[in-house]
């Protein structure tokens, strides 16, 4: 990392879903497979892509595709600091899911005017029940 000290680490979960690496690929790669578990948008899996996620209150989030590995590995970046990658490893019959959620700074806000650190803090606790969401819909 060297001298990048106001970098925050990335939010990570991992977790062991009883469902096959297609069906988890399709939740994660698809516009309807996103909206199921995350938000609206109107998601293409094509690298470069660019897309929105419907935040609710806080509107459209631009995003851009930037890796997609079927059926292991996407990323995209969001909003204007931040990238999220869904990372899949077939474990035969279930998956080993992967989200980060990286881009975070101490010295940066977002889009909002909140500061990261503290979004962050938000975010983390958010992502746990989205990807909890994610399990139920994928082991459904």
């Amino acid at each position: 990392m060297g001298n990048q000290t106001n970098t925050l680490p990335d939010i990570r979960q991992t977790l062991v879903f009883n469902a096959p690496i297609q069906k988890v690929w399709n939740a994660v790669a698809t516009s309807e497979g996103i909206a199921a578990w995350f938000m609206p948008n109107n998601f293409k899996p094509e690298t470069g892509y660019e897309f929105h996620l419907e935040a609710g209150p806080f509107g459209k989030s631009p995003c851009t595709v930037t890796d997609i590995t079927p059926p292991n590995r996407l990323s995209f970046s969001w909003g204007k600091d931040w990238s999220l990658t869904f990372e899949l490893k077939d474990l035969d019959g279930r998956t080993e899911f992967t989200l980060i959620h990286s881009g975070w700074d101490i010295d940066k806000v977002t889009e909002f005017g909140q500061p990261h650190t503290a979004v962050r803090e938000t975010m983390s606790n958010g992502w746990a029940g989205i990807v909890k969401k994610l399990s139920a819909y994928v082991e459904a």
